[in-house]
């Protein structure tokens, strides 16, 4: 028997498919608690590293018979050594992870939306490990990114697999939980990077201003993407309309919640934005339209396909954030029901902002974690 490797791709697939996978996970417990690999039919303990080094006998008790079994650690030599002993006193095929928890959180998973009427398609980017979504949207051979992560080279590869050149970088705000990629894009494409400008008074450089009622047609199928100015969950937070179809809210309006107004130190200040964004700017927009959010919470929010969307009407009678008439009541619960800070978020900040400029290692330090961008 042997020990196999498996890609964070395949773990992915098998959180959608909600196939059936035990996971060993040999991190320190703080880690494990903090954050790991999740599915409705993955089954996961933590058993640390340091407690299997004089024998794996009590561990393999704990273990089923007829499921695959997947050891995880964080960069994965942990893990391949657990496996190895798992196989040897089994005679067993066992896994480990493929780069650890380090590889499973900057895996992409990249699922089609939809086709636009008159042409152009929309992608949804699923972030698993973090909870964060990300959008490529094609028009002919021309292509345009809402807030694209740093994990540049998956899009870059997605595209060149479509035949796409994506020119257009869309940040909804400045993001505090993940390091964003649209100036990276474009950079290297020689496309156009639009920020709020809001957001983006300390930002070090250059930007097209993305402003209320901005909008931008582009490729051979004319897809229009239109701003609408949406502050709450930062002073410049914006939402984008593509084609009157979909509705990208960022990290003001989620499937099951809604955004968090404290990243900046100023909740107190910008609940009364958050508020009017969610209460009246999006009760103006067409109800139909599908909303697509920067992140989710939850697994439940995937759809069969793996998809994160639903009609904007059904969120106003199914998202709890949504239902609360009081404005004082409004006003508590979004300052007074808050999950911790993502981690390192004024860090990210500060390298949105351009100010600092960490290297790779660093980066997916900073990243390691949950979503925590919602009011809980």
């Amino acid at each position: 028997m042997a020990i196999k490797a498996m890609k964070a791709g395949e773990v992915a697939k098998k959180v959608i498919n909600k196939d059936d996978l035990f996971i060993v996970d040999v991190r320190n417990n703080d880690a494990y608690d903090d954050w790991k690999i999740e599915g409705e039919n993955i089954t996961s303990i933590n058993r640390p590293y340091f407690d299997l080094l004089d024998g794996v006998e009590d561990l393999v008790k704990e273990l089923p018979e007829n499921k695959e079994v997947l050891v995880v650690c964080a960069k994965e030599g942990s893990s391949q050594f657990v496996a190895e002993e798992l196989s040897e006193a089994t005679g067993r095929d066992f896994y480990y992870l493929e780069g650890g928890m380090k590889t499973w959180s900057e895996h992409l998973e990249p699922v089609k939306l939809g086709d636009l009427e008159g042409g152009g398609s929309v992608y949804q980017f699923v972030r698993l490990g973090k909870g964060c979504l990300s959008y490529m949207i094609v028009s002919g051979d021309e292509g345009a990114m809402v807030d694209p992560l740093r994990l540049t080279d998956q899009y870059e590869a997605f595209a060149e697999k479509l035949g796409v050149k994506v020119l257009h970088m869309f940040d909804t705000h400045l993001h505090a939980d993940h390091i964003s990629g649209g100036r990276r894009l474009a950079e290297k494409t020689g496309g156009t990077y639009y920020l709020p400008p809001k957001d983006a008074e300390e930002v070090t450089f250059n930007f097209e201003p993305l402003e209320d009622g901005k909008e931008i047609t582009f490729g051979p199928d004319k897809v229009k993407v239109k701003a609408v100015y949406t502050p709450g969950h930062t002073i410049g937070s914006t939402s984008l309309v593509v084609n009157d179809t979909y509705l990208f809210t960022g990290d003001i309006l989620f499937l099951d919640s809604i955004g968090r107004p404290d990243l900046a130190g100023l909740a107190e200040d910008w609940v009364g934005d958050l508020r009017e964004s969610l209460y009246v700017r999006y009760k103006k927009m067409n109800q139909d339209l599908l909303v697509l959010p920067a992140h989710f919470g939850k697994l439940k929010e995937l759809d069969e396909q793996g998809r994160v969307e639903a009609r904007l009407e059904d969120l106003y009678e199914e998202n709890e954030g949504l239902q609360v008439e009081d404005d004082n009541e409004f006003r508590k619960m979004v300052t007074e029901n808050l999950p911790p800070q993502p981690n390192s978020y004024k860090e990210i900040r500060q390298t949105n902002m351009g100010k600092v400029t960490p290297d790779s290692e660093e980066e997916t330090e900073m990243e390691i974690g949950p979503n925590r961008c919602a009011v809980s």
